[in-house]
């Protein structure tokens, strides 16, 4: 008898298999528990089943860990001696691309696959991370776009649709719709913190920040739970009180739930080097937080391969003072720009780049940091992360500019601030540190 998983073949899949796949995708939608165990399981009744094997790898490959990449090379091994239908195939497919660095072209293989099943969410979800992974800020929404038709409220794992399509529109700068959706999604799903975080997303954008507040404040228990993602949306919690200028509390979530575990994981050290670093533009002291960031960074391993992350890590070596880690990542990097598929691309476009210039400002050149931040900050979005993470550009460039006595170009860059965040509290307390731009006579 022919097992199906919400319609598709599921091939050499018993029931009871294809029982623990579709909880491991639940938690994968959701972020919570252990999808990893529960594919496990999974395998472990169905060894032959080729989405077994896919999942499997698609969870090792999507929080970009260094580690990751030889499981889900195992995975491929294991799957590719199996029979497999067409549509399984080509997930084995988009895996081994990105085990070779080839983001986009995974991408595509994943566009068209969805095209034809629109219904497969591992597909989409898988294309949807790619999409944030590769800057690609239409595809996450429109990648989404074109399968919703599909779905509906009786099908599982429509909220995790919805919540991909709210963050798409988000990253387009469609907020009300974003806003809808994300809503709508956490209606059906209080666990998923995709959806809460896109929603997040929108207020960061709108400087709602008491709104903000509200929101995650109160989700906490829906979104924290046992959740893999729920660092980054205590980051964004955290990007709230800065806002409002609250740095005390910003450094007691770094303390806490951001970062009191000390996790090693890849997607928390970007948040926690990102929240460091923003509290160093403040002029704010941290401690010795810096080095216990800088540890977990060494200890996680080379991550040139994806220039947003050596960024991030060079945040922690230069907030550290380690000459050598910075020395390494640099030169990392570098080795990245030289090879083939999307790494050399990530690094040689803006990798390098906003790594020197994280450097730069850390060494007190803030002329450097400047020439290094203006053009880079026009196309940034090629080396992945959202609208709200590539800020850090845009605030490093205006403090360099503030620091390095490039009065109208600080001026200019803070009018320009103030113009898509009007109501902003943290403008206004930029605003008092440089000349208001002045009319021609």
């Amino acid at each position: 008898m022919e097992v199906t998983d919400a319609g598709l073949v599921m091939t050499g899949a018993s029931p009871e298999a294809v029982s623990f796949y579709e909880a491991a995708g639940h938690q994968f939608r959701c972020y919570i528990g252990d999808p990893v165990a529960s594919i496990d399981k999974a395998l472990e009744l169905s060894p032959g089943m080729p989405m077994g094997h896919a999942l499997k790898g698609w969870l090792h490959l999507l929080g970009t860990e260094p580690s990751g990449i030889p499981v889900a090379r195992e995975c491929l091994r294991s799957a590719r001696k199996l029979k497999a239908t067409e549509r399984e195939r080509r997930h084995l497919r988009a895996i081994e691309l990105v085990t070779q660095g080839q983001w986009r072209a995974a991408g595509r293989v994943l566009e068209e696959l969805t095209a034809e099943h629109p219904t497969d969410g591992l597909a989409l979800q898988a294309g949807h991370l790619i999409d944030f992974y590769v800057g690609d800020s239409r595809m996450l929404r429109d990648r989404v776009a074109r399968a919703l038709p599909a779905w509906s409220a009786g099908r599982s794992g429509y909220h995790a649709v919805l919540g991909m399509y709210a963050f798409g529109l988000e990253e387009t700068g469609d907020y009300g719709q974003a806003e809808r959706y994300g809503r709508q999604a956490v209606e059906l799903q209080p666990r998923d913190a995709w959806a809460w975080h896109s929603v997040a997303h929108v207020m960061e954008m709108q400087v709602r920040t008491e709104e903000g507040i509200g929101w995650l404040r109160g989700g906490i228990e829906a979104w924290s739970k046992e959740n893999m993602f729920s660092v980054h949306n205590w980051w964004h919690l955290a990007l709230y009180h800065l806002e409002q200028g609250d740095t005390e509390e910003a450094l007691r979530l770094f303390d806490g739930p951001i970062f009191g575990s000390r996790s090693q994981v890849i997607l928390d050290l970007v948040d926690a080097s990102a929240l460091l670093w923003r509290l160093r533009l403040l002029g704010v002291d941290v401690g010795n937080r810096w080095d216990l960031v800088a540890d977990k960074w060494l200890a996680a391993g080379p991550v040139a391969d994806y220039a947003f992350n050596a960024w991030h890590a060079m945040m922690a070596f230069v907030g550290a003072g380690r000459e050598r880690a910075q020395r390494e990542t640099l030169n990392s990097l570098k080795a990245a720009s030289l090879n083939g598929g999307d790494a050399a691309l990530f690094a040689k476009e803006c990798g390098l780049d906003a790594a020197h210039a994280v450097l730069a400002f850390g060494s007190g050149r803030f002329s450097d940091t400047v020439d290094l931040l203006r053009p880079l900050r026009h196309y940034a979005h090629r080396f992945g992360g959202s609208h709200a993470q590539r800020d850090l550009i845009d605030l490093t460039l205006i403090e360099a500019a503030i620091r390095s006595g490039q009065d109208s170009i600080a001026s200019a860059l803070v009018a320009e601030r103030a113009s898509r965040r009007p109501h902003s509290p943290a403008v206004r307390r930029l605003s008092t540190r440089v000349a208001p731009v002045r009319a021609n006579p």
